[in-house]
């Protein structure tokens, strides 16, 4: 088993912490040598130039998502050329007061190299084995919902 870790630091601007007169800015570091700003998304005081606990949710669910389908494409053989995402993290006030991401939609477009065609059902089940599989899904209790586009990129275009 890997354990895996980051490094979060936030220090204070002001002396002392009074609601409304503090920034949650923060920086997440990776590896020992990635720093990223993170705040608090923007709906509650957060500077919207940086990454958002929300935002990095979504990122590291379509991250994984998309190493699995390339690893298992691999071992399949099939052809990928290129993959790419767009991923919404949705979230909803429950009368409870509490703002859960309650569902994460992915849009996966994956390319196939030129001359490839491949079958909607066999991209289906590649679809179903890959979100089992995906170690950042099994772990969330939101709904998540993969809405894939899948294309062969005959003649070397990328547009859509």
């Amino acid at each position: 088993m890997t354990d895996l870790s980051i490094e979060t630091h936030w220090q204070p601007e002001v002396p002392a912490l009074w609601p409304g007169a503090y920034s949650s800015a923060h920086m997440v570091r990776f590896n020992d040598r990635v720093d990223l700003p993170v705040d608090a998304a923007p709906d509650w005081g957060g500077d919207p130039a940086n990454t958002n606990p929300e935002q990095a949710l979504a990122a590291s669910l379509s991250s994984c998502h998309m190493t699995t389908i390339l690893t298992l494409a691999t071992k399949s053989g099939w052809p990928v050329g290129s993959h790419g995402d767009h991923t919404v993290a949705c979230w909803v006030k429950h009368p409870k007061g509490q703002m859960p991401v309650t569902r994460i939609d992915l849009h996966p477009d994956v390319r196939f190299e030129a001359g490839s065609v491949m079958e909607p059902q066999a991209m289906d089940q590649m679809q179903d084995r890959t979100h089992r599989c995906c170690f950042v899904a099994n772990t969330l209790a939101a709904g998540v919902e993969v809405n894939i586009i899948v294309q062969s990129d005959i003649g070397g275009n990328h547009g859509r």
